[in-house]
């Protein structure tokens, strides 16, 4: 996977956008700054927003090349993240560090999927929130229909909202929407797409 990536973004356009993914931008946009970490953040676009909204910004991904791109992009807004590149179990984040996880169309391998959604629920800090936006397992068939989509091919590194209502039992969901939706982010999130959307407080105690 990590060579696939590097070479998609060692493209030299922006192959999901500039600009934030809509749902959370929409999100983030209503909270007050604190302490962000945004997985499998690619290119940046997500990580530069929160960035330029005063957020204290740490990214990871497995590709070299997109941090690199991720860098310009922080650079040429004048904005400062904090980016490494690796696997979560490596990355030395500290429980309970963050106020908010953005998991934007972060997908990851059947092996790892479960093991850091919990590792996630850790990070977070106690009342913090998860902000969430991924391709739902109805994607493999909207794929056909529509290739420009995107997403995985593999239905196991997708998501049905009764996983992730287990993965986050106990947690206080402030909505959470399974739909049909029109993606344009790019060139790999166009058109017609099924994803699930959600925001989650981690209870206090």
């Amino acid at each position: 996977m990590k060579d696939f990536w590097n070479e998609r973004y060692a493209d030299k356009d922006y192959l999901y956008g500039q600009a934030p993914n809509k749902y959370f931008k929409e999100k983030i946009d209503e909270m007050q700054p604190g302490k962000i970490l945004l997985p499998a953040e690619g290119e940046g676009r997500n990580a530069v927003h929160a960035a330029s909204l005063d957020w204290d910004v740490s990214a990871f991904d497995i590709s070299e090349k997109g941090k690199e791109k991720a860098l310009n992009l922080a650079n040429n807004q004048s904005v400062e993240i904090n980016y490494k590149v690796g696997d979560l179990p490596d990355l030395d984040y500290k429980d309970e560090q963050f106020d908010v996880i953005a998991l934007i169309f972060a997908h990851f391998s059947e092996e790892k999927k479960e093991n850091y959604l919990k590792k996630f629920k850790k990070l977070l800090k106690r009342g913090g929130v998860i902000i969430f936006e991924a391709f739902s397992k109805e994607q493999i068939d909207i794929q056909k229909e529509n290739p420009k989509s995107g997403g995985p091919k593999n239905a196991e590194m997708l998501f049905s909202k009764e996983e992730l209502q287990t993965y986050f039992s106990g947690y206080e969901f402030e909505e959470f929407e399974d739909l049909i939706t029109e993606l344009s982010e790019g060139k790999y999130h166009q058109g017609k797409a099924a994803v699930i959307r959600f925001v989650a407080k981690k209870p206090l105690n």
